[in-house]
């Protein structure tokens, strides 16, 4: 009680005079009530994030299709390029054609003349290395030439300075001579001059000719050029060729067929977006209201409440578990004195050898039917002869049927109606023999003087056999019997009897 009152104070501000069932029910309730708005909100949820990625997904594919149309465009330009290429290239082809065309018309007369002119070079380009030659052997031979005329001066000079006349003079006739050779070389200086003269105008006649025969090479580079630039134009259409323009342009419209396709979807999606974005607003007004406003504090207040109806429901399931095992040993003692009980009626009432008591049974069925656990006693009869023991249920006669439903009620009656003290058995002789009736007179009269001291006890009997009765009778416990009848006007009567009257009537 103390533990009580002590959770009792901590739970101020709630009914504590509500029964476990009402708690439950409350319990239930705010339990669907919330588990219903946590359903609609993980659904909302749910229908979001769905559609998050649905855009996501939208999304992706508007990505990739861009890709793919960067790509494709990337290609037709290139393609675009190539065929200004090739159109530049075919322009320039005809064009380098129709120079070679020209150049080849111009070339074939002048084919002997350019041979001839480049023999008459090989010509003159001997003579030239010759006179060249020669000139450069008279240059040298004048350097030296110089050379000794410069030892002389310095000589002279020496001599001048040492005062050596007669050396003077002998180097004077020197000089003399020397001057003679040199205005001899001064003239054929002069004549190498001229020759020199006369090759350089060969020289640039040559120089003409070399032009005239460096344009012809020339021409000659470009005819090659344009062969390579004729090479590369079928390499180019050859490449055209391998690209597969008519796929790449089917390729172009699917891709743009694609792209039209995902811009009607992307439409739509941002339609659908549009519209779960009003539910969204719709949802988050709903959610303002006070229904939903105040939901956290709601959920506080039934969250102290389930709490403490679970800590009210473990108390209680602890009172019930010491109550379900005082009531199973009760259960067991009682039916240990109802058996007890039995075997003694029956082996005082019974006179037969086949069966040696009977005993109830009750065989203990555990089961959970809507979350409460619930035991279930299933009660059978049972004969028992030495160690074997059978059911009796489509195994025993009417009359040991009707004894041991007679023994069994007399047991139950005795075990659980001491305060009232009433027992009361209607035709318990059906079905009997005399032996069995005799036995089950001498049992009741055994209850009888057993119950004699428990003031408030009484037999009432209801019975067609007289000599039932009779037997009862012989007992010093029963004196008087009630006999119904009808009378001349058909209606019934009860008459009060002694026992000693019933004998005599009989006999």
């Amino acid at each position: 009680e103390r533990k009580i009152a002590q959770q009792a104070s901590k739970l101020q501000g709630v009914d504590l005079t509500r029964t476990i069932q009402q708690v439950s029910q409350e319990k239930q309730e705010t339990q669907h009530k919330l588990d219903t708005t946590s359903s609609k909100m993980e659904l909302k949820h749910k229908l979001i994030q769905g559609q998050q990625d649905q855009i996501q997904k939208l999304k992706s594919e508007v990505n990739e299709t861009r890709a793919e149309k960067l790509q494709l465009s990337s290609n037709m330009q290139k393609r675009q390029q190539l065929e200004q290429q090739s159109v530049e290239f075919t322009t320039e082809i005809q064009a380098l054609t129709r120079d070679i065309r020209e150049a080849k018309e111009q070339l074939s007369p002048l084919s002997a003349t350019l041979e001839k002119l480049q023999q008459e070079k090989q010509e003159l380009m001997e003579r030239r290395r010759q006179k060249q030659e020669e000139g450069q052997e008279k240059i040298n031979a004048i350097k030296e030439k110089v050379k000794t005329i410069t030892a002389f001066d310095r000589d002279i000079t020496k001599y001048t300075e040492e005062g050596k006349h007669e050396y003077k003079e002998q180097k004077e006739a020197e000089l003399q001579e020397t001057n003679t050779q040199f205005h001899e070389a001064e003239k054929q200086k002069e004549k190498i001059n001229k020759d020199m003269g006369n090759i350089r105008q060969d020289v640039d006649t040559q120089k003409i000719q070399e032009r005239w025969l460096q344009d012809n090479l020339t021409l000659r580079k470009r005819v090659e050029e344009l062969k390579e630039v004729v090479a590369k134009r079928e390499a180019r259409m050859k490449e055209m060729g391998n690209m597969q323009v008519l796929q790449l342009r089917q390729e172009r419209r699917d891709a743009e067929r694609k792209l039209e396709d995902l811009k009607k979807n992307r439409s739509i999606a941002l339609g659908r977006q549009k519209g779960f974005e009003e539910e969204i607003v719709q949802y988050r007004k709903e959610l303002r209201e006070e229904q939903y406003s105040k939901a956290d504090e709601h959920y506080k207040d039934k969250m102290i409440v389930m709490r403490t109806t679970e800590l009210v429901i473990k108390d209680l399931d602890l009172y019930y578990k010491a109550l379900d095992q005082t009531i199973m040993k009760f259960h067991c003692m009682k039916m240990d004195e109802i058996n007890k009980i039995i075997r003694d009626l029956w082996r005082s009432t019974y006179r037969g050898q086949d069966i040696e008591y009977v005993e109830i049974r009750s065989d203990v069925d555990e089961n959970s039917s809507a979350g409460v656990k619930r035991r279930v006693y299933n009660y059978r009869v049972v004969m028992v002869k030495g160690d074997t023991a059978l059911d009796m249920r489509g195994r025993c006669s009417a009359g040991q049927k009707v004894l041991a439903s007679l023994i069994i009620r007399l047991a139950l009656a005795e075990t659980f109606c001491l305060n009232c003290g009433i027992l009361a058995l209607d035709e318990p002789t059906t079905n009997l023999d005399r032996e069995n009736i005799e036995s089950l007179a001498h049992a009741l009269v055994e209850i009888i003087k057993s119950r004699s001291r428990q003031r408030n006890f009484q037999l009432l009997i209801i019975t067609h056999d007289e000599d039932f009765v009779e037997l009862l009778g012989r007992s010093s416990y029963i004196e008087h019997f009630y006999r119904i009848r009808k009378n001349q006007d058909q209606n019934s009567e009860i008459t009060k009897c002694s026992i000693s009257s019933l004998s005599s009537y009989l006999h």
